[in-house]
């Protein structure tokens, strides 16, 4: 199983979704109103759709929020590190249980459904793209395309599908974009970029650096740039990128270089950027597009 973000950088999230749920006082006029405060529950977690069922150690976490009585509990068969990350084609499948006063279960119901429907939603879509490029060399990559203050969830999600998480922010690497050479010309890239890697490698010697191209012009110039790891090819059509590649194989780069797809590519268009020899398909979609993945509590009395 992937290792899971910590309760120490989560819990900030976690009680940030308590208080956009329950307010300012912490209520839930409904359940304060028709359940008895004595009153005990469980609750069982059903996956109610094929994919990959992602997230589950959040929700010990949600529950020690929320309430520490309420206790998490595998079902026999169903241990967490065997569901974690798990794909399923069953029309129903059973996931955790979580037990105690009924009144906490029901508050934090929503919150624990949001979390998982959400990053199950993201490793099942990865995995669609991943099993689309079988065959070929090429992985599949996310983006910083992450709905705000998940990040870390949501690039965990796409690892459980079979994706390769990008940068996780800004901090962590560089990527040169066209809006940062914009007043640069083509033939003043190789300084330019000769200077970048230079002050980068000074500053961090392992940061990854790469630079975004749209033309074969802008390649030719990147293309033996010393220090650059990788080049994005962004919004190329799968000629101009076989010709990037053959370019790339021909020069003494090969091997030391590695190039990046990036530009809606979709489910239906993935496997032929995968054909065109490319070593990595940055794919926005698996973050900002993905469906929530069908998850239920149902509630009953203890």
């Amino acid at each position: 199983m992937y290792e899971f973000p910590p309760f120490d950088v989560l819990r900030p999230l976690i009680e940030l979704a308590r208080r956009e749920d329950l307010g300012p006082h912490g209520d839930d006029a409904t359940s304060r109103m028709l359940i008895d405060s004595e009153a005990t529950g469980v609750g069982t977690l059903y996956q109610k759709e094929v994919g990959i069922a992602c997230g589950l150690p959040i929700v010990e976490m949600v529950c020690a929020v929320y309430d520490p009585r309420l206790l998490v509990q595998a079902i026999p068969g169903c241990h967490l590190e065997v569901i974690e990350g798990r794909y399923s084609d069953a029309r129903q499948t059973p996931l955790l249980r979580v037990r105690g006063p009924m009144r906490s279960l029901l508050s934090a119901e929503r919150v624990i459904l949001n979390f998982l429907q959400r990053l199950g939603g993201i490793a099942t879509q990865t995995q669609r793209f991943v099993k689309r490029i079988e065959g070929t060399k090429a992985r599949i990559y996310d983006t910083r395309k992450t709905t705000p203050g998940l990040r870390l969830l949501e690039k965990y999600a796409v690892r459980c599908g079979g994706g390769f998480n990008h940068r996780i922010g800004l901090y962590d690497g560089l990527l040169v974009k066209d809006n940062h050479l914009a007043t640069v010309a083509t033939a003043d890239l190789v300084p330019v970029l000769t200077r970048l890697v230079q002050t980068s490698r000074a500053e961090a010697p392992q940061r990854l650096i790469e630079v975004e191209v749209t033309t074969l012009a802008q390649f030719r110039q990147v293309l033996p740039v010393e220090g650059v790891d990788i080049v994005l090819l962004d919004n190329m059509d799968c000629p101009t990128m076989r010709q990037a590649v053959a370019l790339r194989d021909s020069s003494p780069r090969r091997g030391r270089l590695e190039l990046e797809a990036s530009g809606g590519v979709s489910l239906q268009t993935v496997r032929d950027v995968a054909q065109t020899g490319v070593d990595r398909i940055a794919v926005g979609a698996l973050t900002h597009s993905a469906a929530a993945l069908d998850i239920s509590l149902e509630i009953e009395p203890a």
